[in-house]
């Protein structure tokens, strides 16, 4: 069997600048890095800001297996397919954190003969956006302790820190560490801890900054601390935003890629979305839907949580409005849902399949309520019997969803003519989307409706710290802000051993924090980690490197 990356190696890449050219990107607004990869530099916004938008298309899925389930593979099928059919697409993606890459669910390129190219580059260190964003994220944390050492002129209270260092790796060891061990030329001893790079606040406002302006004004926001007296103290009061976005002056461009096909594509930002918003950068698809008639850009996980993020915060932020929604579904994922040990989810088994197929129709009952016309893709695996994937689209059918067969791992852009075709078709359709809450209601109230509405729950339940962190967060005006709910995104509910589709179960949000800088507040549910830790057996004991520079074993 042939491997993603081998057929990424063997792809036939056009220059960048001949898919920039396409696109009527300029020279002078294309910044390239090396032969196969550029940035969109600000002229390019500067020159389109007026021209009209196409359509967005969002791609999103049902609850996974821990493998995933072929959301990215599927937007870039759908871009190629966008091409075979004579649409000008652009697909919009996030950038891969090397958790998952050197983990277990594996890098963010796509797969099969839907994958953006380089491969190799992407899902490693592509063009240094990643570090740059971790780099200004320690910057902060290394000059707040810096100010307590150099005499606390702020009178900052080290038991109240908010900020926390971050590294793109999976390491459960730095979940909780402590600093400044050494003696008092090492600064003061303090608990501290890392989250990963994608769940950190600068991701986020990376992602949701319209310029270079906005990036600083909302570092300058990002609430770090409170002094011993309880008064707020923000990245600005430390003189750390001016510096924090030079870090991030280049990262802040948006990359250019394409796919096998020679689509373009452009990846840029990486949130998680079981742990933080999950969507590309605002900037990524502002100018994707300035440069084709359809803009494809997916949301991590499944619908209850990338989907709903997406729409309730990105959009409700950025002033944005889905054409229609992409909802992916798997036999092998249905099944799981339905008891199948994921080791066995290939396997036929249609009382799984009847037990867990709810799980589908929870997600087009959620999206429906955004107001937005939905396409179901059932991404087809070699191992799908048929009569399971009949029972599937027979259920579509009963549901009034429309939906397609994708075939795009295996054909790439031929493999998804026909989910392209009814993609466009949902398009032309009317649509009036809305946000599921308005900003008005209060944090409690969002989380109630989230819970309620999208996950099933019967009620909401808070920890005696959620609690507090609540009044801390209305006292700050933080209580009209969306909300970012972080939990397992194996189900509905934020318990990952309830598969299908849980109802009348209690959501359990154990602590909150006000992301002051990317203008959200986030709600930590169940035992949701924001530093994931590697599995038993890592992606990255079978990642190598040949005498002659050739990287093997990437998927």
């Amino acid at each position: 069997m042939v491997t993603d990356i081998e057929i990424a190696q063997q792809a036939n890449m056009q220059p960048i600048t001949a898919i920039a050219g396409e696109l009527g990107v300029k020279e002078e607004e294309l910044e390239p890095y090396g032969r196969y990869k550029a940035k969109l530099n600000q002229s390019l916004f500067d020159r389109l800001q007026d021209a009209p938008n196409g359509k967005l298309v969002l791609v999103t899925a049902i609850n996974p297996t821990p493998a995933g389930e072929g959301k990215t593979t599927t937007s870039v099928g759908l871009g190629e397919a966008m091409a075979k059919i004579g649409k000008k697409a652009v697909v919009t993606l996030r950038e891969p954190s090397l958790g998952p890459v050197f983990g277990i669910k594996g890098g963010a390129a796509g797969g099969g003969w839907a994958q953006v190219v380089p491969m190799e580059d992407i899902n490693l260190h592509f063009t240094g956006d990643m570090h740059a964003i971790t780099a200004a994220n320690n910057l902060l944390c290394a000059m707040l302790d810096n100010h307590i050492h150099q005499g606390n002129a702020l009178q900052i209270d080290t038991r109240r820190i908010l900020i926390s260092r971050c590294m793109d790796m999976n390491d459960r060891a730095l979940r909780s560490v402590v600093v400044g061990l050494g003696g008092k030329i090492n600064g003061f001893v303090r608990e501290d801890g890392f989250c990963i790079t994608v769940a950190s606040e600068v991701m986020a406002i990376f992602c949701l900054a319209k310029d270079i302006h906005d990036l600083k004004e909302r570092l300058g926001r990002i609430l770090v601390a409170y002094s011993i007296a309880g008064e707020p103290v923000y990245a600005k009061d430390l003189h750390a935003e001016g510096a924090m976005a030079a870090l991030l002056k280049d990262a802040i461009n948006p990359n250019l890629v394409q796919t096998l096909e020679n689509t373009p594509a452009i990846m840029h930002g990486g949130p998680f979305a079981n742990i933080a918003h999950g969507c590309n950068s605002v900037r990524a698809t502002r100018i994707a839907l300035k440069l084709a008639d359809y803009c494809i850009t997916e949301a991590g996980f499944g619908s209850d949580l990338g989907a709903e993020k997406f729409m309730d915060i990105k959009c409700r932020l950025a002033g944005l409005a889905p054409s229609a929604i992409v909802l992916v579904a798997t036999d092998r994922a249905l099944k799981y849902n339905g008891g199948v040990p994921k080791a066995d989810t290939a396997k036929p088994n249609m009382e799984a399949l009847k037990k867990g197929i709810v799980n589908l129709g929870a997600h087009i009952e959620n999206m429906r309520k955004y107001g937005v016309p939905v396409v179901v893709a059932i991404n087809r695996f070699d191992t799908d019997p048929a009569e399971e994937l009949q029972f599937i689209e027979q259920y579509c059918k009963e549901q009034g969803a429309d939906f397609a067969l994708s075939e795009v791992f295996a054909k790439g852009g031929e493999g998804g003519t026909a989910l392209a075709q009814k993609v466009v078709a949902a398009c032309e359709k009317d649509s009036n989307f809305h946000c599921l809450y308005p900003d008005s209601s209060t944090i409690e109230e969002k989380i109630e409706r989230i819970a309620t509405e999208i996950y099933g729950a019967a009620d909401v339940a808070y920890s005696k710290k959620a609690k507090k962190a609540l009044k801390d967060i209305a006292v700050l005006g933080g209580n009209k802000l969306p909300v970012c709910i972080a939990k397992t995104q194996y189900s509905l509910s934020d318990d990952a051993s309830l598969l299908g589709r849980p109802q009348g179960f209690t959501l359990n949000i154990r602590n909150l924090k006000l992301s002051n800088g990317a203008g959200f507040v986030v709600a930590y549910a169940g035992d949701i980690m924001i530093m994931p830790g590697l599995p038993k057996v890592p992606s990255a004991e079978k990642i190598d490197v040949t005498d002659d520079g050739r990287i093997m074993g990437l998927f």
